[in-house]
């Protein structure tokens, strides 16, 4: 187990995913994440972490192995079935934020639910809306605010539906350093005021020291499992899998 915890969110039992031509992205990984833990795994280009992500969220299917989110065996549903379970149980976060233009910020993150066809909890919108920063946003359009502003945005639409687990796909990669900072400030502190499991995909060390525990990726395995990481441990440890 990743954390000392009662409730596993996301669960990989020897998952292998090839694609055509021989590719193997993932080899036999296996991975166990107990709700509450912010992850952080990286790897070189090709080391499979992004399939990684993929495969645990749903958005991919292993050619075999199992995986999991919070018991529920996601690999063998079919593609609706899959959906419908993300949606109700995924938020995702991107690198390029994936806001609709024509949306206002209250719309972009109460999106989810319409699409699940999910009452709003106007309550626990309001209290995401405040711990984001977005109160005095809410009308405006993703092109009025800043990069780290809509960030913030697609953070709140991430966790609207209390999802079991929220993935993040190198969520600082298009933001300058001082808001990245306070982008990673803020998934910190989802984690540790509310309790939410991150799964985050990084090339900056710098990012994944934030993490409760780094995976770093390989040849399509798991090479290493640092628990409270720092990042010049990581730099080097990223730099030996480059050259070797």
């Amino acid at each position: 187990m990743l954390a000392t915890t009662t409730r596993t969110a996301v669960t990989l039992e020897d998952v292998v995913k090839t694609y055509p031509g021989g590719v193997r992205a993932l080899d036999g990984v296996s991975l166990s994440v107990d709700a509450g833990t912010f992850l952080a795994v990286m790897g070189p280009s090709g080391s499979g972490k992004s399939t990684l992500m993929h495969c645990a969220a749903g958005l991919d299917t292993p050619t075999s192995g199992r995986a999991f989110i919070e018991g529920t065996e996601i690999s063998r549903l079919n593609e609706t079935k899959r959906t419908e379970l993300r949606r109700a149980r995924v938020g995702f976060i991107f690198q390029q934020y994936n806001l609709l233009p024509s949306l206002s910020v209250a719309d972009n993150i109460t999106l989810p639910l319409r699409l699940a066809g999910a009452a709003p909890d106007r309550e626990w919108i309001g209290t995401l809306v405040d711990r984001v920063g977005l109160a005095g946003r809410l009308h405006h359009r993703p092109s009025e605010l800043s990069g780290g502003q809509q960030q913030r945005v697609a953070v709140a639409r991430a966790l609207v539906s209390r999802p079991a687990v929220v993935f993040a796909d190198e969520p600082t990669g298009a933001l300058d350093i001082r808001t990245a900072r306070e982008v990673l400030d803020l998934l910190r502190a989802l984690v540790d005021e509310f309790g939410q499991t991150v799964v985050m995909v990084t090339h900056d060390p710098a990012a994944a020291a934030r993490a409760d525990l780094a995976l770093v990726m390989a040849d399509g395995r798991i090479a290493d499992t640092i628990v409270a990481p720092a990042a010049p441990h990581l730099a080097r440890r990223l730099t030996e899998l480059e050259t070797e």
